[in-house]
């Protein structure tokens, strides 16, 4: 049952999902966080992490790995081919429209306007990573003053260092260690 779940929810995720991987962070955290509670927020944006950090597009990794979080190896399949087997038909069909028709207006258009929702996605998702580590918390802060300041000096120096065009991985493994630190510290809220 879960196996079909997971299948049937990555499916949803692969079809709706325009953007690229960043895009469907907002909705597999609706369905394995929100709807289905199969991972807490802190799992699911530990399982994004690892999905940036390992080889292969984020999507299909996250999918793999919530899987996995959620029912082992099987469950780990079955996400993984729910999020591939309904973009790669996709992808077939319109290579086969794009090749025979070419340039049309009105798709253009369609995906001119398609655009905007995938920034507004990619901005929920970030606005929640952003209250997780800053105040611990996946709603509105009830109190704005109680946040981490470990969490803003971590999150200040990745701003700082995606502006200066650092890779990913630097990025990630430099704010691990500066996690550490300042754990080790007493300046980070575990």
């Amino acid at each position: 049952m879960i196996y079909g779940q997971l299948f049937w929810e990555f499916c949803k995720v692969s079809i709706f999902c325009v953007g690229g991987g960043y895009a469907s962070m907002p909705l597999i955290q609706a369905g394995v966080v929100d709807t289905y509670h199969w991972l807490t927020m802190s799992e699911f944006i530990d399982v994004f992490t690892i999905s940036q950090m390992t080889p292969g597009p984020i999507g299909i990794n996250a999918a793999t790995f919530a899987g996995m979080k959620t029912a082992g190896l099987f469950g780990g399949i079955s996400a993984t081919a729910g999020f591939v087997i309904p973009s790669l038909i996709i992808g077939v069909i319109l290579a086969k429209i794009f090749l025979k028709y070419g340039d049309i207006g009105p798709i253009r258009g369609v995906l001119n306007g398609l655009r905007p929702a995938v920034v507004a996605l990619i901005c929920a998702a970030s606005i929640s990573f952003v209250l997780l580590s800053v105040w611990n918390t996946e709603d509105t802060p009830l109190i704005w003053s109680d946040f981490s300041i470990g969490g803003i000096i971590i999150l200040a120096v990745a701003i700082l260092a995606v502006r200066r065009k650092t890779g990913v991985i630097q990025i990630l493994v430099g704010s691990g260690i500066l996690g550490l630190v300042l754990g080790l510290l007493g300046l980070l809220d575990i």
